[in-house]
């Protein structure tokens, strides 16, 4: 899945009233050190609009009751807006059921259940999980774990210079005994975007499952699970536009049924005795105790508001705003720019020389200017750029040139003050 075309950016450019969008975000409208806030860390969490907020406040005010369990009216309601989230997120993905769509805390907890749900039970001693060497740590630890557990090993398909995963080493690390695929859809410290439907399909043609870490994704293009052939696909809530605590495991209903339950406890079997228990259908194995009703209904409406304002004219917006960031960034004495694939999302990481990441931040935030600094969960990537951290600039359609402007203006300072 690609961005658009220059020209495709600059038409959806125009189709979206930003100055109006920005309106619907409350957190938007404060100014930070006497600025009007600048918000570039999208990547890290996105802001909420005022339609999530207010469904998740209406659930809590009007409707707040367990789900699955009452028969009076207001876990009737719970119920039905708890599962009318479900379908959403069916829709949003473009999965065949609701029985595949598993509410989970978040890409992490999404990749922790299948590592040990699917990948622990059928590892063995020499078999191999393949990954890619951008991964974000919750796409690493929880196999690392799987691999202590089962004596599997990890391989690890290196990047080149530009930050793109090198297909080559990709598909010849790919062997009889691989087991497993686990692959980032979006970079969240370089923005790159992989080839995930051709990297589906070789791991595919050697009947490998892949599991597609979608985190950077979901907020950013529109995804069909079923277009590109995965086989597990995780997205958090808060990434695009959602509550916290609150994501989706997608996985093809086979996989499922065959999985054990990662928990036990309630809402996720049909009868407990000493003897032993029978556990509940899909998707509900898969989720013991009570759940984030109120997380799960603010990211249905997420979900919504996002297809409101239109997938495709949010990636072109976004290329195109991406396009101008990366060439004022270029204008600033001493930066580089970090991760330069062919096709991106809406991040740009860059070093100054002579200035800390970290010092980068602090000075553009009295700017009013929010963005990130560290090693962004990654530091394989940062390790492989011979870096301890970048300055992170990410995106979202409700970002602006003149906050780019800003960040420009911001960056200069910290260069003056330590060049």
């Amino acid at each position: 899945m690609s961005m658009p075309t220059p020209a495709t950016a600059r038409a959806g450019a125009a189709a979206l009233d930003v100055k109006r969008l920005r309106q619907d975000f409350p957190a938007l409208k404060q100014e930070i050190n006497g600025r009007p806030l600048a918000y570039l860390d999208n990547a890290a969490t996105a802001q909420k609009p005022a339609a999530v907020i207010e469904a998740v406040a209406r659930y809590y005010r009007e409707d707040n009751s367990n789900v699955h369990r009452g028969v009076h009216t207001l876990s009737e309601r719970a119920t039905a807006a708890y599962e009318g989230a479900r379908e959403t997120m069916r829709g949003f993905v473009g999965a065949a059921s609701t029985r595949e769509i598993v509410f989970v805390r978040g890409t992490t907890e999404a990749i922790n259940l299948v590592a040990q749900a699917w990948a622990r039970p059928r590892l063995q001693p020499g078999d191999e999980i393949l990954i890619t060497h951008l991964e974000h740590h919750s796409n690493i630890v929880p196999w690392q774990m799987v691999c202590e557990q089962t004596g599997a090993t990890l391989r690890v398909a290196p990047i080149n210079a530009c930050g793109e995963v090198r297909l080559d080493e990709f598909e010849r690390l790919l062997g009889e005994r691989t087991k497993l695929v686990a692959i980032g859809h979006v970079s969240n410290a370089l923005g790159t975007i992989n080839p995930v439907r051709q990297m589906i399909e070789r791991a595919h043609a050697r009947e490998v499952p892949v599991l597609v870490d979608g985190a950077q994704a979901t907020p950013h293009m529109a995804v069909d699970v079923q277009a590109l052939g995965a086989d597990f696909y995780a997205l958090s809530g808060h990434k695009m536009f959602g509550p916290t605590g609150i994501g989706v495991l997608y996985a093809r209903e086979a996989l499922l049924d065959a999985m054990p339950p990662w928990q036990g406890g309630g809402d996720m079997i049909k009868a407990v005795s000493f003897d032993g228990t029978v556990y509940n259908d899909l998707p509900y194995k898969f989720e013991a105790g009570t759940p984030n009703i109120g997380g799960a209904v603010g990211l249905g409406a997420a979900a919504d508001y996002i297809a409101g304002v239109g997938q495709a004219q949010i990636a072109a917006y976004e290329s195109d705003l991406l396009a101008y960031t990366e060439d004022r960034l270029a204008e600033v004495d001493g930066l580089r720019l970090i991760g330069t694939a062919a096709n991106k999302a809406a991040v740009a990481s860059f070093v100054i020389d002579g200035v800390h990441a970290h010092d980068l931040g602090t000075i553009v935030d009295h700017h009013g200017v929010a963005i990130r600094a560290g090693h962004h969960c990654a530091m394989p990537v940062m390790e492989f750029f011979g870096l301890a951290a970048t300055a992170r600039a990410s995106l979202a359609f409700y970002n602006t040139r003149e906050e780019i402007d800003a960040l420009v203006e911001a960056l200069r300072e910290a260069k003056n003050i330590f060049g």
